[in-house]
């Protein structure tokens, strides 16, 4: 086979932990990333990531000059360094925002650069004292997801069992939450306890990660899972569902293409070696799904809503055609060549709307002559008097009449049935527009 089988990681004793505590941990960091998204703090995850890359390099180094033979303690006290140092960085950040009032994205901008800074700083001179210590420093910066062992899949499944626990049972306290912070205060929501829950767990997520994917790409970890859902679901159920899968899914697949892609290369034959780190697959992983959503999803992708806009200008196109010969007066036959020389359409434009209109059953052809059918005399009498209702409505509201026609050549291909009545209604049945001319009648009453 040119790849193994994806049963293979969750079996081999040496792939099976990175890639199960990589889809526990890329699928707690998803659920928490809705939140994040929801509420437009997505650069709060990329801030307190980098504010808990101090704990992390003073842990080492603590480690490294007081318990240098006490290796096998550094994961848990460099995880109680990297959270005490994020909770610090966010506690800055809420004082900023508070108490000198300053703008949200400048105080973030601000922690995000200092505690990074001072990491760095200590980091320079940690690689001089003890240059072994210095790559564990680099593990949490970067990531290091294939190193992981069996100790990992309980710490990320418990990480993943109580985010989802929280998600579960605070449901409808934090749908309110995130959508309408100040009706949940006025119905009683407990907020702050809320909010500082919702911290705790992002730490919670942050801190635990940084060791898969590192301090620089866990941001884009919490966020891309969240972008991709928001594109398949208007429910807020829906996209803690497919984010949670998609993380899952992320994790997964950077574990697999990490490992298969320099072996297939190695099979081919290429005489250059490379390697591709689990962390960063994991985020181009999740990066390839979110754009694929952004492009694809049936509702909101690019290519759905391209699609729609090309749909719409060639049902303007042909009602504005409709409308071209029905103002020629009557229904009688006229040549197609005729038509075209009125008209600023190419000539398999003009082919392509013609045959659109002929199976709507809006006009007949003979030959090269083409004339309205009584529905299509119909339908193009309605955008008339649509467009000269709407003309009279601006009027109506103080503007020239000079100004109007533009407006009313975009407005008559939407409105509505509920709309065309209240203007009705509301211009007591007009019988002209502003420049003296009929407006056709309603086929059927209001």
């Amino acid at each position: 086979m040119m790849f193994s089988s994806p049963w293979h990681y969750f079996t081999d004793p040496v792939l099976q932990a990175p890639t199960i505590g990589s889809i526990l941990m890329c699928l707690a960091s998803a659920l928490i990333g809705v939140i994040v998204f929801l509420r437009r703090r997505s650069l709060l995850g990329e801030a307190l990531s980098h504010a808990s890359y101090p704990g992390v390099v003073i842990s080492i180094f603590f480690i490294a000059t007081f318990f240098p033979n006490a290796r096998d303690a550094g994961p848990l006290v460099v995880m109680i360094g990297a959270f005490c140092t994020a909770v610090l960085g966010l506690w800055m950040i809420h004082k900023m925002e508070r108490r000198l009032k300053v703008n949200n994205d400048a105080a973030l901008c601000f922690v995000l650069s200092i505690f990074f800074g001072v990491g760095v700083l200590i980091a320079s001179r940690l690689q001089f004292t003890h240059a072994l210590w210095y790559k564990t420093v680099n593990v949490f910066l970067y990531g290091q997801a294939a190193t992981m062992t069996d100790i990992h899949i309980y710490l990320y499944a418990g990480l993943a069992l109580l985010i989802l626990s929280s998600v579960f049972f605070l449901y409808h306290p934090l749908k309110i939450t995130v959508f309408d912070p100040d009706y949940a205060k006025s119905v009683g929501v407990p907020f702050k306890l809320l909010e500082t829950l919702l911290f705790l767990l992002l730490n919670l997520a942050i801190i635990i990660g940084i060791r898969s994917v590192g301090v620089v790409l866990m941001a884009g970890m919490l966020i891309a899972p969240a972008i991709a859902a928001r594109q398949f679901s208007h429910r807020l159920k829906g996209v803690f569902g497919l984010a949670a899968l998609f993380g899952a899914f992320s994790g997964f697949f950077g574990n697999y293409l990490s490992v298969e892609l320099p072996q297939w290369g190695k099979n081919q034959g290429w005489e250059w070696k490379f390697t591709l780190p689990t962390g960063p697959m994991i985020l181009l992983s999740a990066s390839c799904i979110c754009v694929i959503s952004l492009f694809l999803a049936p509702k909101s992708g690019i290519v759905q809503r391209l699609l729609r806009r090309a749909r719409f200008q060639r049902q303007c196109q042909a009602e504005n055609l409709l409308k071209h010969l029905w103002k020629k007066g009557d229904r009688n036959f006229i040549a197609i060549r005729d038509l075209k020389a009125g008209s600023s359409y190419s000539s398999w434009r003009l082919f392509w709307m013609l045959f659109k209109l002929k199976r709507e059953g809006w006009i007949d052809q003979k030959g090269k002559q083409i004339a309205l059918t009584l529905d299509g005399w119909k339908r193009a009498s309605h955008i008339v008097r649509l467009h000269r209702l709407w003309e009279l409505y601006l009027v109506h509201l103080g503007q020239g009449v000079e100004k109007v026609h533009r407006s009313a050549e975009e407005m008559e291909h939407i409105l509505t049935p509920d709309l065309e009545k209240e203007l009705t209604e509301l211009l007591d049945n007009p019988s002209e527009d502003p420049h003296r001319q009929p407006i056709p009648a309603r086929e059927r009453p209001l």
